[in-house]
């Protein structure tokens, strides 16, 4: 008689797993206030671009900073902050993030000036910076390997639902409170998630845990900032070959090109280029990095066009912009239903047409245009994005070992988040730089103390006419149409970029995802180009 063959041995502990989608929950209410903090000031930015005492007077430059000081500073230490992970432990590393990001806003909320909020939006993308890569590291170590693709399924639909309710929150908010309110609101959820984190979540480590690397973060955080900043003072100035703007430019790139020869010969590198050599893994970061720079800055201009152009208050811009998060909520756990049957290079190029299908479709947008329009075009991107994310999270996740979780989450948020940064500044800078050449004419009765102000985007045009009472009904008009038209130049560059992202992944992404059997098979993703 044969004895029935020994069920695999569990390599989560039974106690946590039993509790495994409790964890999950508390995960994802970390991440709940990482996304809602962008999600909530997209709704806000039209409110704190009005002058005191409704707003702080933030230009579009400095808006798009506010922004950007966060997702750069995020993106800069993500990595570092998984390696610390991995080393000093997953929950530590989780809840000393989380007490950060609160301080962070709690400050943010009170600020007396559009530079305090850069730099407290910098303090806040800190503590994101250690939140992010954790949790989804804490997740791939509470769940066995064949739940792994659910649960991330079930992590990314979280980011739709902050997605979903961060407009709608934001908007009830400036509804009945001051604009530091959208901020405020992180504090009371930081401390429910560190109570709830305390009690439920497990800590784990990696047993062999890289060194951190310090030069390297200083030169990709200072290479990025030059170019960034590089990118929004073109847009600013109209004139991207102005000297201040190729000297930051070009002394941002040249930095960056350091930071890799260095990264390469590092022992101990921030992060390590050999990942790139498989062109799998590279095709997915990619993927994900266009969908989010596409996502932010089209995001950016879409709060002008329905708060501005069209009327809308902060509360109905939230709403208004719910089916673009509601159908990454419903279509990002199920994603993987269409990976299983058509594999991941399918899915993620149908994703990544539709997403440039619905960028190109706000160049057809007007002043006029019935407005279920606009619902329809923010539903179906949202849909393109969940058929994206979630297949190449997967790939990207499984692609290292089980003890290297934390850094493949580094990897994965770090180029999503410069995705978003650079979407914003370079969507940013060809909205501006349409919308200032469009305008520019009607602005020319202006004193030029003013005139260039006025130029610089739509709500600084529109404060001038106001002040211009009857006189300025002509020139807000025509500010109107200047931004419809850089919006309709600005839709088609984005949309040019998710065309760009889909021939790549229809190139290199595998038809199906690869299922090795065990920890000593999940590199060969990582060695297979090599």
């Amino acid at each position: 008689m044969t004895s029935p063959a020994a069920a695999p041995a569990r390599r989560v502990p039974e106690a946590v797993h039993r509790r495994r989608w409790a964890i999950l929950g508390v995960l994802m209410l970390s991440l709940l206030i990482v996304v809602l903090d962008n999600s909530i000031l997209n709704v806000a930015i039209k409110t704190i671009s009005t002058p005191a005492p409704t707003g702080l007077g933030a230009t579009q430059s400095e808006l798009e900073w506010a922004i950007n000081a966060y997702t750069l500073v995020f993106a800069g230490l993500l990595f570092t902050a998984g390696l610390l992970g991995d080393r000093l432990g997953r929950k530590k590393v989780l809840i000393g993030g989380l007490v950060v990001f609160g301080i962070g806003s709690a400050l943010a909320a009170f600020s007396g000036s559009p530079a305090e909020l850069v730099g407290f939006r910098a303090v806040m993308g800190l503590g994101a910076a250690f939140v992010m890569p954790a949790t989804l590291a804490v997740l791939m170590n509470v769940f066995e390997r064949d739940e792994q693709p659910k649960a991330i399924g079930v992590w990314a639909g979280g980011v739709g639902l902050a997605i979903a309710i961060g407009p709608i929150t934001g908007g009830l908010l400036l509804d009945h409170f001051w604009w530091g309110s959208v901020f405020l609101v992180n504090v009371p959820i930081v401390v429910l998630a560190v109570a709830l984190m305390l009690w439920l979540v497990p800590d784990s480590r990696d047993p062999n845990p890289g060194r951190i690397d310090p030069l390297g973060v200083v030169l990709s955080v200072t290479g990025l900032v030059l170019l960034v900043y590089g990118i929004i003072k073109g847009g600013q100035l109209a004139d991207f070959a102005d000297p201040t703007v190729l000297g930051t430019t070009g002394a941002g790139l040249a930095v960056l090109v350091g930071f890799v020869v260095y990264e390469k010969r590092s022992d101990h590198p921030s992060i390590d280029i050999a990942y790139f050599r498989n062109k799998v893994f590279s095709a997915a970061i990619v993927a994900i990095a266009l969908v989010f720079f596409a996502l932010m800055g089209v995001t950016f201009f879409a709060v002008f066009y329905i708060q501005s152009v069209r009327g809308y208050s902060p509360l109905q811009t939230g709403l208004l912009m719910l089916p673009l998060a509601a159908a990454q909520l419903v279509f990002a756990p199920r994603a993987r239903l269409l990976v299983d049957r058509f594999g991941n290079k399918a899915t993620t190029t149908g994703g990544l047409l539709l997403l440039a299908a619905t960028l190109a479709a706000f160049a057809g947008l007007d002043g006029d245009t019935p407005i279920w329009m606009l619902e329809v075009v923010f539903f179906l991107m949202g849909t393109g994005m969940a058929h994206v994310m979630t297949p190449v999270s997967v790939v990207i996740m499984q692609a290292l070992p089980r003890e290297k979780a934390g850094s493949a989450s580094a990897l994965s948020n770090t180029f999503r988040q410069l995705g978003g940064a650079l979407g914003i500044a370079v969507l940013g800078s060809v909205l501006s730089t349409a919308y200032r050449g469009d305008i520019e004419d009607r602005l020319a009765v202006l004193p030029p103390g003013v005139r260039h102000a006025a130029g610089e985007s739509i709500e600084a045009t529109l404060a001038v006419a106001d002040r211009l009472g009857p006189r300025g009904e002509g020139l807000a008009d025509a500010a109107d149409q200047a931004f419809l038209h850089a919006m309709h130049v600005t839709s088609l560059w984005g949309a040019g970029v998710a065309v760009l992202g889909a021939v790549l992944v229809a190139v290199y992404l595998p038809g199906r995802t690869p299922k090795p059997e065990g920890d000593g098979e999940e590199a060969e993703l990582i060695r297979a180009a090599d």
